[in-house]
């Protein structure tokens, strides 16, 4: 099929109005690029307007899960709690699309199902088959975005009602008085099921494999809190930019390996005390590198499930003992396992008995029928590569973004893919992407993507691609740094076994947003090489440690 390029409508076409998407419109267009960004929802807010379960909550601390790029809005917006809820998070982004005027730049209810590279710009077509054409087309869809179908036998056949924690109803759910079936123990049903508990009748849990989670300690910040952040804000902001996680050391992290075992236990019950993922996972330095000190840690939290659960039986199956503490995502949780001390809470444990089919009723686990009348999937998402590979993407000589990526997703820095010009890629797979403040890495990659197509604007060139040896260079760096990591030796959807098919490879950055900072920062400083220019290759690929 003949394809014919066409002036471009925009200079840039962005996916997603979440935080990068927003952020995107904001800079591409105070650099003078006409901009237009696309959205399934109704408005803005990405994985904060589609996520809106009982429970749903940040993991990062709220003053750091916010944008830098404004000295007047971060001193201006004032966040009520240590860890935003999801209603603070959507309004906060409400805030941020009026306050810089960036509505306009956005089209809502619109679902892109496919880009094609023609000429030397895109062409993207949407749902309704409606086409625009842009010379540079940004990703910004988001790590956690693309949810998982619950796929179980017998579930057309269920009277009750079944509901996705992904894809919420906006009007709410009403469990009192019903037996509701929460699925999924990950960081979402984790946020879930102690507000579900507190209004059904009854409460099972079903479990495949268990989740460490830590006590998130949040509550209401203080106004002497804020003043302090807000009075020390572009240090902080300084300071998180050099760190591995994009937010601040709560605890100034040691080796572990040069504490005694008391030592470390000391140091464990002061981070247990502070509450948080990144305290606990962050205590020391060698935490995720260390077996022994990385053992220390998973027995003080099992320890802690120990005191809390009552039931031994319950707890011995709430506590993780085939991986790593931290290989698998860290939860941060208000009173989850304070919540199966509940009468009216049960575990049903799957790697025990698995779930055989859903019927009328209920579901079938162990050979008996548990009847129910709500069923929640809270069963996460094909992550990182998910949601881009929905679309139908194609690049020079109409190559297949998904057929390049049959092995396992790859691409240089995490942003560029090799066969496909002028597509940039926010927080994609070999970039620190979902490990750590998602907000913090979403900022460096906008700022890298627009300061790139600024320098090929102002150097009069039309085109940058990465070359298939850049892709495979830096993918085996991303599997190198991920090697020497705990990270490697769970199962989990950070490597992609949570979904059926998809080969496994670890797909963040596990080196810090320091490390991959100073990378991108070099081959900026290097004009953008070993990248291709124009489609011309002018210098021999850059070492990549």
């Amino acid at each position: 099929m003949q394809h014919t390029a066409h002036e471009p409508d925009f200079d840039v076409v962005v996916v997603g109005a979440g935080f990068s998407g927003l952020y995107l419109a904001h800079r591409a267009t105070r650099m003078g690029m006409r901009v237009r960004v696309f959205e399934a929802g109704a408005d803005v807010g990405g994985t904060w307007y589609w996520n809106t379960y009982p429970g749903a909550r940040c993991d990062v601390e709220s003053v750091d899960y916010s944008y830098s790029f404004s000295e007047e809005l971060q001193q201006e917006w004032v966040w009520s709690e240590r860890y935003a809820a999801q209603e603070e998070i959507l309004a906060y982004l409400n805030h941020v699309a009026d306050r810089f005027d960036l509505r306009r730049h956005i089209v809502f209810d619109t679902r892109i199902t496919g880009c094609r590279f023609i000429g030397g710009g895109w062409e993207i077509e949407t749902a309704t088959g409606e086409i625009v054409h842009a010379t540079f087309c940004v990703m910004a869809t988001g790590g956690l975005s693309a949810p998982k179908r619950p796929e179980f036998e017998g579930l057309d056949g269920f009277r009750g009602e079944w509901f996705h924690t992904a894809r919420w109803p906006r009007e709410g759910v009403d469990f009192a008085g019903k037996r509701v079936a929460v699925i999924g123990t990950g960081s979402t049903g984790i946020q879930v099921i102690p507000k579900v508990a507190q209004e059904a009748e009854h409460l099972y849990v079903l479990q495949r494999t268990p989740n460490f989670t830590v006590p998130a300690r949040n509550r209401r910040l203080t106004d002497n809190e804020l003043g302090s952040v807000k009075a020390d804000y572009a240090a902080r902001r300084t300071r998180t930019r050099r760190t591995p996680g994009g937010m601040p050391f709560l605890l100034e992290p040691r080796p572990g390996a040069d504490l005694t075992l008391e030592e470390r236990r000391e140091v464990l019950e002061e981070a247990w005390r502070i509450g948080g993922a990144p305290a606990v996972l962050r205590a020391f330095s060698d935490g995720l590198a260390d077996l022994e000190v990385n053992a220390t840690v998973g027995d003080f939290a099992r320890s802690k499930i120990t005191q809390t659960v009552d039931d031994p039986r319950t707890a011995r199956a709430l506590s993780p003992t085939d991986y790593p503490f931290g290989a698998r995502r860290l939860c941060a949780d208000t009173d989850y396992y304070a919540t199966f001390n509940r009468s009216n809470v049960e575990l049903v444990d799957l790697l025990k008995n698995p779930v055989e089919r859903i019927t009328g009723t209920g579901f079938v686990s162990g050979g008996v029928e548990y009847p129910v009348d709500v069923i929640i999937f809270a069963i996460g998402f094909d992550a990182i590569s998910g949601a881009v590979l929905e679309m139908d993407i194609r690049g020079r000589g109409d190559r297949r973004l998904l057929e390049y990526w049959r092995e396992g997703p790859k691409a240089a820095l995490g942003i560029q893919v090799a066969g496909f010009p002028n597509l940039f890629l926010v927080n994609g797979p070999g970039s620190p992407s979902v490990l750590g403040n998602v907000v913090a890495f979403a900022e460096q990659h906008v700022e890298w993507i627009t300061d790139c197509i600024d320098y090929l604007r102002t150097n009069g060139l039309s085109t940058i691609e990465s070359t298939a040896e850049f892709d495979e260079q830096w993918a085996q760096h991303v599997d190198e740094i991920a090697s020497t990591t705990l990270y490697v030796k769970a199962k989990s959807w950070y490597t992609g076994e949570n979904v059926p098919g998809k080969p496994r490879r670890f797909l963040p950055y596990a080196g810090g947003l320091d490390r991959y900072r100073d990378k991108c920062d070099e081959i900026a400083a290097n004009r953008y090489r070993p990248f291709l220019l124009d489609g011309v290759d002018t210098s021999a690929t850059a070492a990549v440690g």
